[in-house]
């Protein structure tokens, strides 16, 4: 058996790419004795892991539980630090790791760390895990350094993270084609060690049906029709193309409504209403956030289209989600996405008239198209990002370690 620890995570079951990874890692190897999982959880702080909120968790101590084939500790955040504590979280869980490879001898042992922010520090902790005869792998996620919301100084460490990261971990995963495509030839010099695995998607659909309250209410609340909205899923941060889609909203002739299904930022949507006067257009709406998966998925399903506006990042869940449910899909024209949708999808890009273009075009498309591209989408997750697959691709790379 190979003992696995994963670093980076807030925990499971939480909102987020990583967190999402983590708990289908852990269900769908359950019963795979050949792994078993070590995973780091925030134990406190914003989204800090409470296993009394996810079924099947077993509390052993205050400190850590189990879940199916996993053990889990909550490592104490140290707020004190703000925006720098995700890094001293990351370098607290790697101790605990080698701490515990350490006290319980535990052979050939593989640290799996999720994102590259402790670059400067890690040379020397992989260092003590191969004394300790492990192998370190580093998912180098997407490009953190190019986020708008980042100071000059703040890209800066987030670039020479990566570097770091790159430059000792024994093989990094990447859920990209094109970010592993990045790490090869930026960090040649390294002759890094890459493998590709994707993030995965299931394709089922909704448990709730068209006349579940609480999805007519949802309908409701917000004055939307089903397939008379378009929407789009996604943090509330400027490199996800918000402005973009707006704008191009506004220009458009459609009578559907542009649904936006995003986390809270008022700076960032009042600086938006300046530029745009989104306030003015009916159609568009925010309605927060809709953690009920059950829910979302079936808001997915009833959706006219989806807009994916990401444009800094690797394979993302939402837009495999989207595809995975919904007919229609308007897709940022860049890299990542583009080895995504292929052509179950179609493409925009920020030029002025360029998405209200095409949003005038998909508008009246005969339900017959819908059709086709709407199963070409789910043929397309089925084929590449199914969790059964990606689950079996990490079971390989992890045992041939």
């Amino acid at each position: 058996m190979r003992d696995v620890f994963i670093i980076g995570s807030k925990g499971l079951g939480n909102y987020g790419g990583y967190e999402t990874f983590v708990m289908k890692l852990i269900n769908y190897h359950a019963s795979n004795k050949n792994i078993r999982y070590h995973i780091a959880c925030k134990g406190n702080g914003a989204g800090y892991m409470d296993e009394k909120n996810l079924p099947g968790a077993v509390t052993v101590s205050p400190r850590h539980f189990k879940y199916y084939n996993a053990i889990c500790y909550k490592i104490p955040v140290r707020e004190q630090f703000k925006s720098a504590q995700a890094i001293f979280y990351d370098l607290d869980a790697l101790k605990w790791a080698i701490h515990y490879i350490r006290e319980h001898h535990i052979e050939k042992p593989i640290v799996y760390v999720l994102a590259c922010r402790i670059g400067p520090f890690f040379g020397k902790y992989v260092k003590e895990i191969h004394k300790l005869g492990g192998k370190v792998l580093v998912n180098p996620d997407g490009h953190e350094w190019m986020r708008a919301k980042w100071s000059a100084p703040v890209r800066k460490y987030w670039k020479e993270s990566e570097r770091g990261m790159v430059k000792y971990a024994d093989l990094l995963v990447c859920d990209s084609v094109n970010i592993e495509k990045y790490i090869q030839e930026e960090y040649r010099s390294y002759n890094p060690k890459t493998t590709f695995i994707a993030y995965g998607a299931d394709v089922v659909d909704s448990n709730l049906k068209d006349s579940n309250l609480e999805f007519t209410k949802w309908l409701r609340d917000h004055s939307l029709k089903p397939f008379e909205y378009y929407y789009c899923c996604g943090r509330f941060v400027p490199e996800n193309n918000f402005e973009t889609m707006i704008r191009e909203f506004m220009k458009s002739q459609t009578k559907r409504d542009f649904v936006i299904i995003t986390t809270k930022n008022n700076d960032f949507l009042n600086e938006l209403n300046k530029k745009l006067g989104f306030r003015n257009d009916p159609r568009i709406k925010f309605v927060g956030t809709v953690y009920n998966q059950e829910l979302l998925q079936r808001i997915r399903e009833n959706a006219y289209a989806y807009f994916h506006g990401h444009s800094v990042g690797g394979t993302n869940p939402s837009l495999l989600e989207a595809l995975g449910s919904t007919r229609l899909n308007l897709l940022f024209d860049v890299g990542f996405n583009n080895e995504v949708g292929q052509d179950a999808a179609f493409y925009w890009n920020k030029k002025d008239g360029n998405l209200a273009g095409l949003i005038n075009k998909v508008d009246s498309f005969s339900e017959d198209i819908l059709e086709e591209y709407g199963q070409k989408a789910k043929k397309r997750i089925k084929e590449a990002y199914s969790w059964q697959y990606i689950a079996d691709r990490y079971e390989s790379v992890f045992c041939a370690q």
